[in-house]
């Protein structure tokens, strides 16, 4: 069953609250984005100022708005993600993904092995996956030795990451196709620039999961354009 995750790079906490309020009930995982401008240009909530809302919602391990409706991946798009992982994992985030670009070799090796050790369903209550995720100019053979220490590949499917509305690049295709030929059991999701014209081939390719957020979110009907993604996988 290939999932269907509208995602949400939030202005700010009320923005948030009400993108979720538009899917929760119709979507059972929400894609959260998170940049603090180190490996993207622009930081979002809550990391573009005051952060209150965000260490109250840890401190209270009270968990995101909707959170017993709903599940959370949050994707962090920053080059210092240890320094924050635990936070979002005490904030409710079942799946947390972390970018390959973000370290060298062996430094992600060590993280990765470090995450499943602590948060794992194998070994902790909060039964975190632990994704990695790949820029579309990166080569995938780099990624090779990594493939396996993650509970699943996270593809980009646009260049300019952490920001929402820009092109599809074609070249995802084979990207996973190739991955899929190499590691044929190894779950893949794809996030970026996804439409009701290449979702279907994106399944067709191999995605397991299609990342989506302009076309739900800018399309008018949210609900409806969700069901119309959702269809798809039927």
């Amino acid at each position: 069953m290939v999932e269907i995750i509208p995602a949400i790079l939030p202005e700010d906490f009320s923005d948030l609250e009400e993108k979720l309020s538009l899917v929760v009930g119709h979507a059972p995982m929400v894609h959260i984005d998170v940049t603090n401008s180190t490996l993207t240009p622009k930081s979002n909530w809550p990391y573009d100022g005051d952060q209150t809302d965000f260490l109250k919602i840890v401190n209270e391990v009270e968990g995101f708005p909707f959170w017993e409706e709903t599940s959370f991946e949050v994707h962090l798009m920053v080059k210092n993600p240890k320094e924050i992982i635990e936070d979002w994992i005490l904030a409710g985030a079942e799946r947390i993904i972390i970018h390959f670009e973000s370290f060298d070799d062996d430094e992600l090796s060590r993280t990765l092995s470090i995450l499943k050790n602590r948060f794992s369903k194998n070994n902790s209550h909060l039964g975190v996956e632990v994704g990695l995720a790949v820029n579309i100019e990166t080569q995938m053979e780099k990624i090779y030795p990594h493939v396996l220490e993650a509970d699943f590949i996270h593809l980009m499917s646009i260049e300019k990451i952490g920001e929402q509305g820009h092109p599809f690049d074609q070249k995802i295709f084979d990207r996973i196709k190739e991955l899929k030929e190499k590691f044929p059991e190894t779950i893949v999701s794809v996030d970026g620039g996804i439409n009701l014209e290449n979702a279907s081939e994106l399944i067709e390719a191999g995605a397991n999961r299609l990342i989506i957020g302009s076309a739900i979110f800018t399309s008018g009907d949210p609900e409806e354009a969700l069901l119309d993604f959702q269809e798809l996988t039927n």
